[in-house]
């Protein structure tokens, strides 16, 4: 049988208040020494250990002997005390770094017995405090801290912090360690809030750093140049930012950067943009890169700065650009032709290298930003949308592409080259308005150089239209494209003409005879006429006839003699020359194998063609530098009454020469073909806008129109004109009501 053990319950003696705080007080005590640097041996585990049950005991009591409330006041008591008969006569009569150095420690000192005695008074914080919805004992430290010494210093420890910041700004060493703990101060005092470092430091601090730059930008602004005022500036918001870093407050680093750059930025920034020795305007005129870098990078952060400093870039690149139109247009006063179209590759080159030299302005310094895309672009359509010497840009920048594309062009360049140079025109055309024009011009000169096997490489042909059709879209190319791709099947129908005549030997007529057959949609008009072909020719155009329906059956060919070209050998009394004619020349050459003198008339109705073309014809080979035929008078015109003859005397150092017919200028009947197309083009867009809204008024539809309008630049008077016709037309009517206003009738 188990005995039962008898268990006795004793009491635990209740620890009186006195007793307790007796020993709580020797810790507070020693902790007190310990703080003051007194020699003092620290805490040891069982120290510890006995205090903290201690008030553990005193608080878990019965209601009669508990102890918590009391325990609570008593905190606040010897925080209070500690304050008064330690702290607070520590700092009396102290100033400047002194009071700094002192109130850095006394606050560490009350940190950490606020720690301390927290952690001894643990089971207040986890019951008691909670519990009634009291300040915690660190908001309790912190609040009284704040209440005796914080309030009664707060003005003086502000001035002395100020003050060492001012002396840095100076130039001399201080204790940035120091500076940083006595900031820490006012940040820490708010306990999670900001308002006493912004109120009792920040706010002061921040007027002291406007009236320190204030005086220092009204000194500079006196003797420095805007390259070196810009290197102060950059050099104090570095500090600044340093001094952030280093010991103030993250917050106030926008605010301190903008008080900064507003004193010596903001305030001098026309004085400094517009400094005549120095500023913007002559920056950019002296191309200081790394300069212009940094006045992007101060004056962007400057409300309108950068508006103007882009308008002052226009106005340079437009004066730039206008001084270039002008010197073409002086050296264009000249007016011999070789000099003329040197005078033209010479403009465009120069404009090249301008865009060349802006552009890295632009992309690098101006960080790409959109105000000087916009600054550039808007310059360079200034001037390059004037006409120089009558002339406007888009034909100069076709024949720039042409000299450089063609065979035998003044300048020879690597593959390589030419492909950054086209890239480079392409971009030009960007800022012309009549890009219709720059087409229209360059077709004239692809034909030729396709035709008459001008062109110095077919890779190059197509890579500028792939350059033009990326900027301006497919239907800018089109026909473009059409002409390069006609020359292809060109060659493949000659060489089944070819193959054609070596199976069916009855109908070669004997000369070898080379047929471009061409889209007409694609290419320039071309004047056809009734012209009398010689008979050696009319046996060449018979055989291709016969050949052509092999091919297809749906094409009807229509023949521009004057695109043609022969190859004749002229045997002269000294010598035989080839002579590389053209169709109607050849036709004149031919009428002299049957007869040896004809009047103008009698070549005029042998051949059919109209007076001009006779003069032009006859001019060439009698009176320029080639003189393969004599003239009746001897004289440098042609009239109806003159006769002529072969010249059998001829002779000539070369054995194959070209001679060549008088220039026509074609810019005549290139710019009616534009404004004939341009009327289409308008009236397909306002209809087009018409038939979308139905009712529209004057203003809008004008607006609309030329927004719509990308590849010329619409004349309002053509708009007007172009709305009047389809009023009359009846596509518009004007509202009965209101005349400003259009319907669409369908």
């Amino acid at each position: 049988m188990k005995r039962k053990r008898a268990v006795r319950n004793k009491k635990r003696k209740p620890i009186l208040f006195g007793e307790g705080w007796e020993v709580i007080e020797q810790g507070v005590t020693k902790m007190k020494r310990i703080l003051e640097g007194l020699p003092e041996p620290p805490f040891t585990s069982e120290e510890y250990m006995k205090i903290y049950t201690t008030i553990h005991n005193m608080c878990i009591q019965s209601s009669q002997h508990d102890y918590t409330e009391k325990l609570y006041i008593k905190y606040k008591e010897v925080i209070k005390e500690y304050i008064t008969s330690v702290v607070l006569p520590s700092l009396k009569d102290k100033h400047d770094e002194f009071l700094l150095r002192e109130l850095v420690i006394r606050w560490s000192n009350h940190k950490v017995m606020t720690k301390w005695l927290s952690r001894f008074l643990s089971y207040l914080s986890r019951f008691f405090i909670k519990r009634n919805s009291l300040p915690s004992l660190d908001e309790v430290a912190f609040t009284s801290f704040r209440d005796q010494v914080y309030k009664k210093t707060k003005g003086k420890v502000k001035d002395a912090a100020i003050s060492l910041i001012d002396q840095e700004r100076c130039g001399e060493q201080i204790d940035r360690g120091l500076l940083k703990n006595v900031i820490e101060i006012f940040v820490e005092i708010g306990m999670g809030k900001m308002d006493y470092y912004k109120n009792d430091f920040e706010e002061e601090m921040l007027k002291e750093t406007t009236a320190y730059y204030s005086r220092k930008a009204s000194n500079w602004i006196l003797v420095e140049s805007f390259p070196d005022y810009m290197l102060k500036v950059e050099e104090c918001l570095r500090r600044e930012k340093d001094r952030v870093v280093h010991y103030l407050h993250a917050t106030s680093e926008p605010k301190l950067i903008e008080q900064v750059r507003h004193e010596v930025l903001c305030v001098y920034s026309s004085q400094l943009l517009e400094n005549e020795k120095s500023g913007c305007c002559v920056l950019i005129q002296e191309h200081k890169v790394d300069e212009l870098s940094r006045m992007y990078k101060l004056f962007s952060k400057i409300d309108d700065s950068l508006c103007r400093i882009s308008q002052i870039y226009k106005k340079h690149v437009t004066v730039e650009g206008t001084t270039l139109v002008k010197k073409a247009d002086d050296v264009a006063s000249n007016k011999e032709v070789t000099l003329l179209l040197a005078c033209f590759q010479t403009f465009v080159r120069e404009v090249i290298e301008l865009h060349d030299k802006n552009m890295p302005l632009v992309n690098d310094c101006f960080q790409n930003h959109t105000l000087f895309h916009k600054a550039l672009k808007e310059a360079f359509e200034i001037f390059l949308n004037k006409t120089v010497a009558g002339s406007s840009t888009a034909e100069l920048l076709v024949n720039y592409c042409d000299n450089i594309l063609k065979k035998g062009g003044s300048e020879k360049h690597s593959d390589e080259a030419i492909e950054q140079i086209l890239e480079k025109a392409v971009n030009l055309l960007g800022y012309i308005y009549d890009k219709d024009l720059f087409v229209e011009f360059y077709r004239k000169k692809l034909a030729r150089r396709l035709l008459f096997d001008k062109s110095a490489n077919e890779d190059h042909e197509r890579s500028i239209l792939t350059k033009l059709k990326q900027q301006n879209g497919a239907h800018f190319t089109s026909k473009l494209e059409g002409m390069v791709t006609d020359m292809i099947l060109a060659r493949e129908t000659q060489a089944d003409f070819k193959e054609y005549l070596q199976y069916n030997p009855h109908t070669n007529p004997g000369i070898d005879l080379s047929v471009t057959v061409l889209t007409t949609g694609f290419w320039p008009s071309y004047r056809s006429s009734d012209f009398h072909l010689p008979f050696e020719m009319t046996k060449c155009i018979q055989a291709f006839k016969e050949f052509y329906p092999t091919k297809t059956n749906s094409r009807k060919l229509t023949w521009i003699y004057s695109l043609g070209t022969c190859n004749i050998t002229a045997k002269f009394e000294l010598q035989t020359i080839e002579l590389i004619v053209t169709t109607y020349q050849a036709a004149v050459l031919l009428l002299f194998n049957d007869s040896d003198r004809l009047s103008y008339s009698e070549i005029m109705s042998q051949l059919n063609l109209a007076d001009d073309d006779i003069v032009r014809l006859l001019q060439s080979l009698c009176c320029l530098k080639y003189k393969i035929l004599n003239k009746e008078p001897n004289t440098n015109s042609i009239s109806s009454d003159d006769v002529f003859a072969f010249n059998s005397k001829f002779t000539n150092k070369m054995r194959r020469i070209r001679i060549p017919l008088p220039i026509v200028d074609e810019k005549k009947k290139i710019l009616e073909v534009v404004d004939k197309d341009r009327k289409y083009v308008v009236d397909a867009c306002l209809i087009r806008i018409m038939k979308s809204r139905k009712v529209l008024n004057h203003q809008q539809l004008i607006t609309e129109c030329v927004e719509q309008l990308k590849v010329f630049k619409p004349d309002l008077k053509l708009i007007k004109k172009r709305i009047e016709d389809l009023i009359n037309r009846e596509y518009l009517e004007r509202d009965s009501e209101n005349l400003n206003l259009y319907r669409y009738l369908t």
